[in-house]
């Protein structure tokens, strides 16, 4: 058997997964998971975007004045965007 005839679907996948339909994830709410939320200093922010793309979740989006907020819905708390921030305007603080 060659190695490609090992290779198994994702349609035939039945046990450990959540993928249901293409482009099915905007339908899981995956903000509860979060122990902590960013907080962006408006003072410090230069508008520059890195956090909406390091965002793995893509829960950053532009709001009409140039800033970048996240959707509390989708973000997990993972802290990537106040990493990336070459400004440090995000802060991670605990989830109440």
């Amino acid at each position: 058997m060659a190695k490609t005839d090992a290779i198994i679907g994702w349609k035939t996948i039945t046990f450990g997964c959540h993928v249901l339909e293409p482009g099915s994830t905007a339908k899981f709410r995956t903000g509860d998971w979060r122990s902590q939320r960013p907080v962006t200093d408006r003072e410090k922010c230069i508008k520059c975007g890195m956090c909406w793309i390091f965002c793995p979740d893509m829960a950053y989006s532009q709001t009409e004045d140039g800033y970048y907020v996240a959707d509390m819905e989708y973000c997990k708390g993972c802290g990537i965007c106040a990493h990336e921030c070459p400004k440090d305007a995000i802060t991670m603080v605990p989830e109440e």
